[in-house]
């Protein structure tokens, strides 16, 4: 990966994290969380519920919309680093889910923010 796409990706976390905790009343547990199997971008609490949170970032839609990046194989991945997770946190979770927070960062202008709740 380049350091643009780094530097994009980053800008998309930390754009992500900031929405949901002031306009979605989430709180972030953590971020950037990795083990041996790779990495959650956020795990925040929801309620009563736990939630991961893959974040895809954009410039454009050229390649589509940043959602549509999170295809079978990618969430059979995110439900197996959150099992890890789980491990890693042990205590009561009442409730799990999975939500995709899309940024859509033009080249001027501000950021477009999707949240999917649910999304798989």
């Amino acid at each position: 990966m380049s350091l643009a796409s780094n530097a994009v990706g980053a800008y998309g976390e930390r754009r992500a994290a900031a929405y949901l905790v002031n306009e979605a009343g989430m709180q972030v547990l953590d971020l950037n969380w990795r083990c041996a199997d790779g990495e959650l971008d956020i795990v925040a609490r929801d309620a009563n519920e736990i939630v991961f949170i893959e974040v895809k970032t954009r410039r454009d839609r050229e390649f589509g919309l940043p959602a549509e990046a999170v295809v079978p194989a990618k969430r059979h991945r995110l439900r197996r680093l959150a099992l890890r997770w789980l491990a890693a946190h042990p205590g009561h979770h009442e409730a799990i889910r999975f939500d995709v927070v899309s940024v859509l960062r033009p080249r001027s202008g501000p950021a477009l923010i999707e949240h999917v709740r649910a999304a798989f």
